[in-house]
């Protein structure tokens, strides 16, 4: 838990980012944000040689916290570069863009461990940080500059906007909490090998990374799903995490298979709230009176990401607090609310501003007929 309050607390500089962005450039946070990940994470890899004691430790926190700065500036402006660079194929892109997201999941453990026993420590950060600054030079030449003023509070008190962003929220909880309990159960109570827990992990993060592209895709070209997607997946999600145990109520018993099928529903179910998140809250905003460019851009791409580290905080922190007081089975289901409570909101919200369209067209048919009446009666 300690761990997971220092990484919500060093992702702090995703708020001032999203705000910054139009000042500081796009191009230049994002490649500035890549080059000082690389560093980072190769000094990551030779902090092993640093004397033990206060100083191994404030290094460890020190290096950490440059580390999430920069991947918070990296991520924020890499939002806003998406955006700007494919205005009307957003979710497609993104959709396509996760699966890269779900071959880094899935591959990261095995290559990670292979290099570690191979080679020890210090190589996987070695390998990893020159990877990253061999991509900035090419990313300087490829990516054109962005140029570019919208107001944040205006944003954050868009009815729809502060829906989409508990919705965020609740997305980033669930996956969250699966990370400091899922191994755990899955070797306990299925007592497998710890080659074989990694397997398990794959039902989620494969089924994610293959259904994102069709979701965006779908998300794009017929924009009215956006709102289906968002409802059916936080219901979907929530179901997931409450058959997930199952949860104790239901007096059905765990087996192992059940719990991999839970998982790949639950990367389904993720990939269609997620996906449409970012084009539905761009959309509010040029609604409501938002100029296109890269202001509101910054702003959209940077509320995403910071209410995402706040999920990504609570999910582990009250995740792992009800998993050792009640059970993962419990906390599974109670984590489940968060999905349940956004899912019914956003649909809640999408039917009561149906029904204020419907009684706007009304109202304005019914003028149009009394000004027609109103001009032939003249007439006569």
């Amino acid at each position: 838990e300690c761990t997971q309050c220092f990484d919500f607390i060093t992702k702090l500089p995703k708020y001032i980012f999203f705000i910054k962005i139009v000042q500081i450039g796009a191009k230049f946070m994002f490649v500035a944000g890549m080059f000082v990940s690389g560093c980072v994470t190769i000094l990551f890899g030779l902090l092993d040689r640093a004397p033990d004691g206060p100083v191994f430790i404030g290094l460890c926190f020190l290096v950490r916290a440059m580390d999430a700065i920069s991947f918070s500036a990296a991520v924020t402006a890499s939002f806003s570069i998406l955006a700007k660079a494919f205005p009307n194929n957003i979710a497609t892109v993104m959709g396509s863009l996760e699966v890269f997201t779900g071959l880094g999941l899935v591959l990261g453990p095995p290559l990670g461990g292979f290099l570690y026993q191979s080679f020890g420590y210090e190589v996987p950060f070695i390998v990893l940080g020159c990877l990253v600054l061999i991509l900035v030079p090419l990313n300087m030449y490829l990516l054109p500059k962005y140029g570019s003023k919208d107001s944040f509070w205006m944003l954050i008190t868009l009815p729809k906007v502060v829906l989409l962003c508990f919705t965020i929220f609740s997305l980033s909880a669930c996956l969250g909490f699966l990370d400091p309990t899922m191994s755990l159960f899955v070797s306990e109570k299925f007592k497998l090998p710890a080659g074989y827990v990694g397997l398990v992990f794959l039902g989620l993060a494969l089924s994610y990374s293959l259904s994102s592209p069709l979701l965006g895709f779908l998300s794009d070209k017929m924009p009215h799903l956006r709102k289906w997607f968002l409802v059916f997946g936080g219901l979907l999600t929530a179901l997931s995490f409450f058959l997930l145990g199952p949860a104790p109520v239901l007096h059905i018993e765990s087996k192992l298979w059940m719990f991999v099928l839970m998982l790949v529903l639950t990367g389904f179910s993720l990939g269609m709230s997620a996906i449409p998140l970012f084009p539905e809250m761009l959309q509010c905003a040029y609604e409501n009176g938002f100029e296109e460019g890269l202001s509101v851009l910054g702003l959209v791409s940077g509320l995403f990401s910071a209410m995402w580290s706040v999920g990504a905080f609570v999910g582990p922190t009250l995740g792992g607090f009800l998993n050792e007081r009640l059970g993962f089975e419990w906390a599974a289901a109670i984590q489940g609310g968060w999905a349940l409570l956004s899912g019914l909101a956003i649909g809640i919200f999408y039917i009561l501003e149906a029904s204020r369209r419907r009684r706007s067209n009304l109202q304005t048919t019914l003028g149009t007929n009394e000004e027609r009446a109103h001009l032939l009666a003249s007439e006569t």
